[in-house]
């Protein structure tokens, strides 16, 4: 019940207990009283039962003197006690008195027949039992025969009777009495109830609202302090409470705002998880990281969970070691083609592991570098060593005269010749990409019609096609084309090394084409280059690295004199991205490959 969980209620119940308590005593010695009172009627009817057998003995020999009868209830008038003479008939004896009470109200004629027969009675069962007729319950009556000494007969009945307090007056009144202490302490009850309501309850509900508006984050809630005692005490403590709760709050606000801003602003991701692997606290960097991730492993039309965020599967394993051993602990990821460097480190929650905090960088082009670098260094070294032992085993032929004609003499200074030219050859490249990655190269623009320049190209090329039976042709659209800014040089650089590759890689009686058209590229006009063969191809995973140096997609090192230096395709990309134009390449393994360069119409 509502009213039995306030605290106006429990006080309600608890004086009313009190009351009911203290009148359940009352009632008892009440009840008590009623039986004394009870027992001391009884003894009233033996008193007069005694004092009318007396007054009978006195009253025979003067039956016919009526001023003797009225001096004797005179007497009996100062103890509030009458006496009523009836004869054998029942009737009132000549008296000299009113007739105060009727004798049939008292006893019925067939009780005082018993008495007219020598028999004695009281109306005393009538007392105790109560009685519609008021009389009854509001005197004491006996009745006793008159007999004259040495008479067997009855002269008649005496009847004496006395005023008495009536039981059933008393009882009621005592129910009256009970019933008025009860309606006053009910009222007393609810008054000092309503009392404590606005003395006690009310500022423990301001208390109540109070601390509700702080718990909704109104952390200025104060509540009004209305009195000196516990309660105003009380809500001062709430008050000062309050305030010190506002300043630590605005504290951790703005330390959390400083911890945000420093974790918007690095450059690495920062992602916090709980011991059961699900994302607490992530940086912007983060965010994204396991939004990305969490795809990762997903099934074709399964979706990432969205309430709760988990570990992306990459850094599980990792996860599970550091809540496992409790240590930080540092690797590197390779996920889609990137390299991620994560530190790891357990949270701690009263020496109990509550999580972990990941720190990843992005260390993708360091490691690509790092690869570049390795590869350089070891393509270099073949790319060198090659032509110098080659140099070096020739020209010691020479020198031991071990070519016994001039023809094979002839023989060795050529192929001594070739591979000078050939070191000559990864000299100039390297150089000349070393000025183009540092920003060092240097581009005279000028306007380039590309038909001419396309044919020009493909004279350059028509010999060598011959030769090795490949079929080169080149298509051009009816409009020229013209680039308003661009090194003629440099793109016909670009245009060796693609048809180098593209005879290189194409066998005789394939084809090898050059098409050049207009084209949108970024919403502008651009000019599309496309050099397309019919050679081997590049397997799909090689595609990425083309444009890297030294990268081979056939594996092998061994090239002929006329091999190139494996940074052709490096040189390619450079020159088109100095003219902030694209290159791009598709292939097909065992049917062909396409690089097609995009540049610019307009001015740079």
């Amino acid at each position: 019940m509502f009213i039995l969980k306030s605290v106006v209620g429990k006080l309600w119940m608890t004086i009313i207990g009190l009351v009911a308590f203290v009148l359940l005593i009352l009632s008892l010695f009440w009840g008590q009283y009623i039986q004394t009172y009870f027992a001391k009627t009884q003894d009233q009817t033996q008193t007069l039962l005694r004092l009318s057998t007396r007054v009978a003995a006195e009253v025979i020999p003067h039956l016919n003197e009526p001023k003797y009868l009225q001096t004797i209830n005179e007497l009996l008038s100062a103890q509030d006690a009458k006496i009523i003479l009836l004869d054998t008939k029942l009737n009132l004896l000549p008296m000299e008195q009113k007739e105060a009470v009727k004798v049939d109200s008292l006893f019925p004629k067939s009780d005082l027949q018993s008495v007219l027969a020598g028999q004695s009675i009281d109306n005393h069962e009538q007392v105790k039992m109560g009685s519609k007729d008021r009389l009854e319950s509001e005197y004491l009556a006996v009745a006793v025969p008159l007999k004259a000494e040495g008479q067997s007969g009855s002269l008649g009945a005496l009847v004496l009777y006395q005023t008495v307090q009536s039981l059933e007056s008393t009882q009621a009144y005592v129910k009256r009495l009970f019933a008025y202490v009860g309606v006053m302490g009910f009222l007393l009850t609810t008054f000092f109830a309503f009392f404590l309501s606005t003395r006690i309850t009310q500022p423990l509900l301001q208390l109540k609202k109070a601390a509700d508006l702080i718990t909704l984050g109104e952390y200025g809630t104060r509540v009004p302090i209305t009195s000196s005692d516990e309660l105003g005490e009380l809500a001062k403590t709430f008050n000062h409470m309050g305030e010190e709760l506002e300043d630590t709050i605005k504290a951790l606000n703005h330390e959390k705002e400083h911890l945000a801003s420093v974790l918007r602003s690095m450059i690495d991701a920062v992602i916090t998880f709980d011991a059961e692997g699900h994302v607490i606290l992530t940086n912007p960097q983060g965010e994204k990281i396991v939004q990305e991730w969490s795809l990762i492993g997903l099934q074709e039309g399964e979706t990432p969970p969205v309430n709760r965020q988990t570990i992306p599967k990459p850094m599980q394993q990792l996860f599970e070691a550091v809540v496992a051993e409790a240590s930080e602990m540092n690797s590197k990821l390779h996920v889609r083609n990137e390299v991620w460097s994560i530190v790891m480190a357990p949270l701690y929650s009263r020496d109990v592991v509550r999580g972990a905090v990941a720190v990843l960088r992005d260390v993708t082009e360091e490691h690509r570098m790092d690869k570049l670098r390795k590869d350089f260094v070891a393509n270099v070294s073949h790319e060198l060593r090659t032509p110098l032992s080659m140099l070096q085993g020739y020209s010691e032929a020479l020198l031991d005269d071990i070519a016994a004609s001039p023809e094979e003499r002839k023989e060795l200074a050529q192929v001594i010749h070739d591979e000078s030219l050939r070191m000559g050859r990864l000299v100039n490249d390297l150089l000349d990409l070393a000025r183009m990655e540092n920003g060092n190269m240097v581009l005279n623009f000028r306007e380039v019609e590309v038909g001419t320049f396309i044919k020009r190209i493909y004279r350059k090329f028509a010999v060598l096609a011959k030769e090795q039976e490949i079929a080169l042709a080149y298509e051009l659209p009816e409009l020229p084309l013209v680039l308003e800014q661009a090194d003629e040089d440099r793109l016909e650089q670009v245009m060796t090394n693609l048809l180098d590759n593209a005879f290189r890689h194409t066998s005789g009686g394939a084809a090898i084409s050059i098409k050049a058209e207009q084209v949108l590229h970024k919403d502008a006009d651009a000019i599309q280059i496309d050099i397309s063969d019919q050679g081997h191809g590049i397997p799909p995973e090689d595609l990425p690295y083309v444009f890297e140096r030294f990268y081979k997609a056939d594996k092998a090192r061994t090239r002929g004199v006329t091999g190139g230096t494996g940074l052709g395709l490096a040189i390619v990309k450079n020159i088109v991205d100095a003219h902030q134009g694209n290159v791009v390449v598709r292939s097909t393994l065992g049917q062909g490959t396409t690089f097609s360069i995009i540049l610019p119409c307009k001015k740079l």
